[in-house]
């Protein structure tokens, strides 16, 4: 067996280097296209120059296979998800729940606060279910459309949507990294989520100011004529009715239930498809071939929906590219992107090259100030070369522990931090995980989007003012220590 040795500091950043290189190089020669085939590339090099590394340093090629299969083990669930939600559009638009949301949504929201009510409603819906990846999937997708009609700008839109679910996600206590984050730390729940409040609510009613005032120095009025036309492509083409938006009322239910993701999103797909069956069927009988018969016919691009999506001609080609989409071959290249960014996370993280890095901050976050801002870009960092937001929120969360605790600090400051600085960046790095799926389901780089995802660029910022500041950083007493110690030990 051969002798493992400790990675040095060139060995950590050697990889760190060539991804930020392929990764640069591949936004620069294929723009918004590099997620779809040059990022996997890049993560893919960056990989074999970590697993070099390894076996450079010791570690055998067994081993590190078998911690690239575990990093993709970790994502299986989040594929499942991301296949389902890609059927869950497909049969959605074709059932006319996305197309109503949009005729309705019309209707309702101004265009002078449509920002910060798209932000207020993805926030409310996804502290109400606990994901904002199903909040992003539907209310999202329908935010867009509407913004589409009243002349607004799509990329603001996805802005406020990341916001508003990211908001709501961080808060609900249905959510995984919500419960994630005081396991790893060894906080209770609530006391978790309390905690969060400093930072997050002042960080969201910024975010609103400022999508407010975005929202009344849009120019929309040479746009506001679209409205009419297409609303009536959409009543043209679907049976618009409020029984529509029962298959979204049915989804909310289930996981305000707690039914986990896979199995609540597969049913509203399911329903979804019925739906269809059921109030569409002058547009499924435009879509079909009548010498199939009707049953074959229909039941046939039902069944596509799920792995194709749906597609719509109307003569009109924004509209076309609104109302078509979805299916789980859509979702195809972001399972590929996943994939291979969690790959090269696993083998950072198996031959210590990701742990180095964190104890080298560690000798200079001398401060609680220093100590949360590390933390914080830690979990940033993370995000950015491990690409999920879990382990950017479970590996600062087992190395800075006890630091933490050595320093006096109570749990909740580090499992706060750990979503101030994890939760809610994964999202606005297009290798991400989180951030490959709001790309596939918005249609928007992160890059683009991120600059106006207020509340994702402030909550970090304000949560290291906070700790510089000494604003509400809880110190360790008698017998709190013995109950986080319990904590703990139960986690």
């Amino acid at each position: 067996m051969r002798q493992q040795k400790q990675a040095s500091y060139l060995d950590a950043f050697i990889p760190i280097v060539v991804l930020v290189s392929l990764l640069g190089a591949a936004v620069y020669l294929y723009g918004d296209n590099s997620s779809s085939g040059p990022n996997q590339i890049a993560l893919l090099f960056a990989t074999f120059t970590a697993a070099l590394i390894g076996l450079k340093n010791g570690f055998t090629w067994k081993t590190l296979e078998e911690a690239m299969i575990k990093g993709i083990t970790i994502s299986l669930g989040a594929i499942l998800i991301l296949l389902m939600v890609g059927a869950l559009i497909g049969t959605w638009l074709l059932s006319g729940t996305v197309p109503t949301l949009i005729y309705y949504g019309l209707q309702i929201i101004h265009p002078s606060w449509f920002y910060a009510a798209g932000c207020l409603i993805c926030g409310i819906v996804a502290m109400s279910i606990g994901s904002s990846w199903t909040t992003a999937a539907t209310i999202g997708v329908a935010l867009l459309g509407v913004a589409n009609g009243l002349g607004l700008d799509p990329v603001v839109t996805a802005g406020a949507v990341i916001s508003g679910a990211y908001f709501g996600d961080k808060l609900s206590p249905l959510s995984e990294t919500t419960n994630l984050a005081p396991a790893v730390a060894g906080s209770d729940l609530f006391e978790h989520i309390q905690h969060m409040l400093w930072t997050t609510v002042p960080s969201f009613v910024i975010a609103l100011i400022i999508f407010i005032f975005m929202g009344f120095n849009a120019d929309v009025s040479s746009e506001s004529s679209k409205i009419d036309e297409i609303a009536t492509i959409l009543q043209s083409n679907f049976n618009i009715s409020i029984i529509n938006l029962v298959p979204l009322a049915i989804l909310l239910g289930l996981a305000i239930k707690k039914m986990p993701a896979f199995p609540a999103i597969s049913i509203g797909a399911v329903i979804g498809a019925i739906w269809a069956l059921l109030f569409q069927g002058d547009l499924i009988a435009s879509q079909v071939n009548p010498d199939e018969g009707v049953l074959v016919s229909h039941f046939k691009l039902v069944w596509a929906t799920f792995f194709d999506g749906f597609s719509l001609e109307t003569g009109n080609a924004k509209m076309d590219d609104l109302l078509s989409g979805g299916g789980m071959s859509s979702m195809l290249t972001t399972t590929w992107l996943v994939m291979t960014a969690l790959m090269f996370g696993a083998i950072m993280e198996k031959t210590g090259l990701l742990e180095l890095f964190v104890k080298s901050i560690l000798k200079v976050a001398k401060s609680t100030g220093s100590l949360i801002a590390s933390t914080v870009a830690t979990c940033f960092g993370t995000n950015l070369v491990a690409a999920d937001q879990y382990i950017a929120i479970v590996v600062p969360g087992r190395m800075f522990k006890e630091e933490y605790k050595q320093r006096g600090l109570r749990s909740v400051n580090l499992s706060r931090t750990l979503e101030d600085g994890g939760t809610i960046t994964s999202p606005l790095i297009p290798w991400n995980t989180c951030g490959a799926y709001m790309q596939s389901v918005l249609l928007i780089n992160p890059l683009d989007y991120a600059v106006y995802a207020f509340f994702n660029l402030i909550n970090p910022f304000l949560a290291i003012v906070y700790a510089y500041l000494g604003i509400k950083i809880l110190k360790i007493k008698p017998k709190t220590m013995q109950q986080e110690k319990s904590a703990s030990d139960a986690s």
